[in-house]
């Protein structure tokens, strides 16, 4: 059975800072490319960031560029996301999901003050 779990959020200030995970099992995540993906209230899914089988090549979406570090221990099956200067409109259910289309639950991330 394929899991995707995420864990880690929560509500935060605004310019605090969070660190989601994504443990999996079920699949060979060391040959997935794994990505983030959120859904803000009311708006559609909207992608986030994305990492290589190997965490050799990192990409992000132009707004948490600088803000946001993806990661991965492949020992672990987990997935990363370190969410630094957290700003309001970050808000939002993140997902992590593979290349082969598996999706976690999501994880809600709150940023007010």
């Amino acid at each position: 059975e394929v899991q995707l779990v995420e864990s880690g959020g929560g509500l935060v200030q605004p310019g605090g800072s969070l660190r989601l995970s994504c443990a999996t099992s079920g699949f060979t995540f060391d040959d997935a490319v794994m990505s983030w993906v959120r859904q803000a209230p009311g708006k559609g899914l909207d992608w986030v960031s994305a990492i290589s089988w190997d965490g050799g090549s990192t990409y992000y979406a132009e707004s948490m560029k600088g803000r946001f570090t993806i990661s991965r221990d492949n020992a672990k099956n987990t997935l990363y996301l370190q969410m630094n200067n957290l700003k309001s409109e970050d808000t939002a259910v993140y997902y992590c999901n593979s290349n082969y289309n598996y999706w976690g639950q999501g994880i809600q991330v709150t940023v007010s003050s």
